[in-house]
């Protein structure tokens, strides 16, 4: 399974940090500046497709429908299916609640019962981004002044916003489609290189002064955890994609937030250690600096297998497990010599070996544990090295 399409400007740019391909020249209508004019036209489209539609369907106020439309197409597909939901739901709880009330009670009683309810019912029944919709639909349905009946403007309301939905669902999926999926992707193997980043940051201090740039490296880290999971939860909404794709980006997702969580413990652990004047840690070396090392290339390793989204190709002369049972050695071969410091600078050797174990250990299984999501378990198993990481 593979998840294919042209390069994004992101991607290209990822591609320059992995050293996959030459640069190449971005120009003034880049990538990101041809995704903005393209969304534009496409709600320019959708808008007035609705508003034709209306006037030959003889809806009294189709505007309703254009701007449903506007509201409802996001950049990419799986927002825009998220959207559409809202809305629906808001303008049929809203539709339902403004006609029923309206035949009771008079104003503005009944409208102020309405709008409770609807924001009451919207949450009762996990739809809060819903209930903003149903309380304008109220308003409309029993505050807008109307020759018709309550019954008729409640069903022209929903007519015209279930008009610039499928209409708007209709010119996000078959004009130019942007999935959230391949921008999830991109946005994965980035939040691995930031991760990465951040675990470099971290052991800049370990035996020195903290790092100038570590409170903004975690949060660049936190702000990508949060962007990719606004765009897992768009992508789920979208269809196809092929077998494992959901998995394997659900899968990255979680791992890239136990990873962020391992880090911040890791710099924690290393607070204070500049204050070490007998060097316990420095015992540990070279087994400690060389999983150190390995670690900055697993995150690198695993920001390449998103991009290119093969996970089954083990990084060249790198065994992390390899790594953790070398460290764990080292650690026996100098216990005994742990009475000569102080108790705090051991502790702390030992909790930083120990929050580098875990952080290895999570790296090789986002790897392989998608690989097998992803439908490569196998060509995995057929080959013991893909292990490896």
């Amino acid at each position: 399974m593979r998840l294919k399409t042209h390069k994004t400007w992101s991607q290209q740019q990822l591609a320059l940090r992995l050293h996959i391909h030459p640069e190449q020249q971005a120009g003034i209508f880049n990538w990101e500046r041809r995704r903005l004019f393209v969304h534009a036209a496409k709600t320019a489209l959708a808008a007035t497709l609705c508003w034709a539609l209306a006037r030959a369907l003889g809806l009294h106020d189709g505007y309703w429908g254009s701007i449903s439309a506007i509201i409802v197409l996001q950049s990419n597909v799986g927002s825009t299916v998220n959207a559409s939901r809202d809305r629906i739901f808001g303008t049929i709880i809203g539709a339902i609640l403004g006609f029923s009330f309206s035949l009771f009670g008079v104003l503005p009683w009944n409208y102020i019962l309405a709008v409770l309810a609807a924001v009451l019912i919207c949450g009762l029944l996990g739809l809060r981004s819903s209930s903003r919709l149903a309380g304008v639909t109220i308003t409309i349905v029993m505050l807008v002044q109307s020759s018709g009946s309550r019954w008729g403007l409640a069903f022209d309301r929903v007519a015209e916003v279930m008009l610039g939905i499928v209409v708007a669902l209709a010119v996000t999926t078959l004009v130019l489609p942007d999935r959230a999926r391949l921008h999830l992707r991109d946005g994965l193997a980035q939040q691995f290189l930031v991760l990465g980043s951040f675990f470099e940051t971290i052991l800049t201090g370990f035996h020195g002064a903290p790092a100038s740039n570590l409170r903004a490296a975690r949060e660049d880290a936190l702000a990508m955890l949060r962007t990719n999971n606004q765009l897992l939860d768009a992508a789920r909404l979208e269809p196809s994609g092929g077998p494992g794709w959901r998995e394997g980006l659900s899968m990255l997702s979680q791992f890239g937030r136990s990873l962020y969580d391992a880090l911040v413990a890791l710099e924690l652990a290393v607070q204070g250690s500049g204050d070490d004047q007998g060097g316990f840690a420095l015992r540990l070396d070279p087994a400690l600096g060389q999983l150190a090392t390995d670690i900055r290339t697993g995150f690198h390793h695993v920001a390449k297998c998103i991009h290119e989204w093969r996970f089954n190709v083990p990084p060249p002369n790198m065994n992390l497990e390899d790594d953790i049972a070398q460290l764990e050695a080292r650690m026996d071969a100098v216990r005994h010599t742990g009475i000569s410091f102080s108790q705090a600078e051991i502790l702390r050797a030992y909790a930083v070996q120990l929050h580098l174990k875990q952080i290895a250990r999570l790296l090789r299984a986002s790897r392989v544990e998608t690989s097998h999501a992803v439908g490569e378990a196998l060509r995995a198993e057929e080959s013991p090295t893909v292990l490896g990481l």
